[in-house]
């Protein structure tokens, strides 16, 4: 699928600079792209998009199809007449940190003006754009508002805490809270509209310029989610509604325990008896948003690990075979081409690989997995594929220099030996030995381009606090930094270039 040697950068939305607590799909994003091609590179990857809960990690959304509300850029909302300039909020003091608690009570207030003066005054053009999102993505955003409208009623707890009636989806019930809360229904389905005008207009902004924008799908969801509510048959529930089995995974060289990450399983038998509609509006609505996506825990697409729900660690599940084989041919046979990205980092089987190789998926190259073992390491450059998306680090790594940091003498020693380089300008080494790879796409974080440590690293694996938070800072993006770059991707043949097809 990669056919061209490209290059990009890792940043999600949330890390941009602006007048907002967390950056926002307006001016920084444009900005941004712009930075993009001054520095020669045509990709932008991002972390995934949806509404998040608590702890404000985006892997745990409260919709796999919806956007988050966070990201709307007000200043926008006044060029379509939604706002007056006079209803903004003053911008807060510029923050090294995205402020998500700070984001909620400054904009939901605003944003909710906003939804009024839209219903009240809107142009009839502007309504009918809006009555066009509302009908072609029915299919889950009646579910998605009318859960979000409850929610907020039952005062932000769990959907198997709601009572009973309508935790179990009864007709009336529906009925009867659809009409209690048709305003607040309107109000979440007005942020969605919102969300992805300006989602969309930023993609085609980067796309006429000749940027792929590179998604992230996560291949799990929460359990406090529209998507586990309205779509209970699809998952291990009990009679309780609660989850009988949940995902994680077993045992391994970095956990004793492995990892129980709590979200409800799949009932793939299910899926398959109703032809996976749930799995084929997903990633319809994805291949939309993005020019590539990148798919978390491919893995589990072959086989889960089932933790049962009981069980405090991840010592005692077992695997669960997915359909992954029947689901990706189905998706081709409706969708054509997947511009897929598996996420085939850690311990993966050859039924994995072969799974992969079947659909020509990419796999990942990580450099600081590299230099820990011996000359097979499928990390090591000679061991890269073509197809394949090499990087320095991902989101959940540490920073390059954080990682070169923490290196004892004799681990440092070792890198240097391989890259033939004394790394007194770390990571810069290790970014240009991404950029020579014979993978087809290099990413690289921004940390790394900035040089940042460790205290600038985005998510720390099995720690809950403090994560998502970072973002950079107005007048970092020099023109120096766009030009080195650049003059390492135009040495590796990856400077911009501008097919019609990625």
């Amino acid at each position: 699928m990669l056919t061209q040697r490209r290059s990009g950068i890792l940043l999600h939305p949330t890390s941009l600079p602006g007048t907002q607590p967390v950056g926002s799909l307006g001016q920084e994003a444009y900005d941004f792209i712009d930075f993009l091609l001054e520095a020669g590179q045509s990709v932008w990857q991002i972390l995934p998009i949806g509404p998040t809960g608590y702890g404000n990690c985006p892997y745990s959304s409260f919709s796999a199809f919806a956007g988050n509300p966070l990201l709307i850029n007000l200043q926008l909302l006044v060029e379509t007449g939604d706002l007056y300039k006079s209803d903004l909020p003053t911008p807060p003091p510029q923050s090294s940190a995205a402020d998500f608690g700070s984001a909620q009570k400054r904009q939901l207030p605003v944003l909710q003006l906003a939804c009024e003066r839209f219903k009240q005054s809107t142009a009839p053009s502007r309504q009918q754009l809006f009555d066009i999102f509302c009908s072609e993505q029915a299919y889950w955003l009646n579910d998605y508002a009318f859960f979000e409208a409850m929610r907020e009623n039952q005062d932000c707890r769990g959907w198997q805490q709601w009572p009973q009636e309508i935790k179990q989806r009864d007709s009336e019930a529906l009925h009867h809270w659809g009409n209690q809360l048709r305003d607040r229904i309107y109000w979440y389905k007005y942020l969605q509209f919102v969300f992805f005008d300006q989602w969309l207009a930023l993609k085609k902004y980067a796309n006429d310029k000749g940027v792929k924008v590179f998604g992230d799908l996560p291949i799990f969801v929460a359990e406090d989610s529209a998507d586990v509510w309205a779509n209970r048959e699809l998952f291990y529930l009990d009679d309780e509604n609660q989850a009988t089995h949940v995902a994680g995974v077993p045992p391994d060289y970095f956990s004793k325990t492995g990892q129980r990450w709590g979200n409800p399983l799949y009932r793939w038998e299910q899926m398959e008896e109703n032809n996976f509609s749930w799995w084929q509006a997903r990633f319809h609505w994805n291949f939309q948003l993005f020019d590539l996506l990148r798919v978390d825990h491919f893995r589990g697409f072959s086989a889960c690990w089932a933790i049962p729900a009981t069980e405090t660690t991840a010592e005692n599940g077992f695997w669960i075979e997915a359909p992954g084989e029947k689901l990706f041919s189905l998706l081709q046979q409706k969708l054509g081409i997947l511009p897929i990205i598996a996420e085939d980092l850690g311990i993966i089987t050859p039924e994995v690989e072969k799974l992969r190789e079947q659909f020509g998926f990419p796999g990942m190259k990580i450099l600081q997995f590299a230099f820990d073992s011996g000359p097979d390491n499928p990390y090591l450059p000679p061991n890269h594929r073509q197809n394949s998306v090499i990087y320095t680090g991902t989101h959940d790594n540490n920073t390059s220099l954080g990682w070169w940091n923490s290196l004892d003498t004799e681990e440092k020693q070792r890198v240097r030996r391989y890259l033939q380089n004394p790394c007194k300008k770390m990571p810069w080494p290790l970014i240009e030995t991404a950029l020579a790879s014979i993978a087809n796409l290099a990413i690289i974080p921004l940390q790394d381009i900035l040089s940042l440590p460790a205290t600038s690293r985005m998510n720390t694996p099995g720690i809950a606090a403090g994560n998502w938070q970072w973002r950079f800072q107005p007048g970092t993006l020099t023109a120096d930094i766009a030009g080195q770059l650049k003059k390492s991707s135009q040495l590796c043949g990856r400077d911009l270039c501008i097919p019609t097809e990625m």
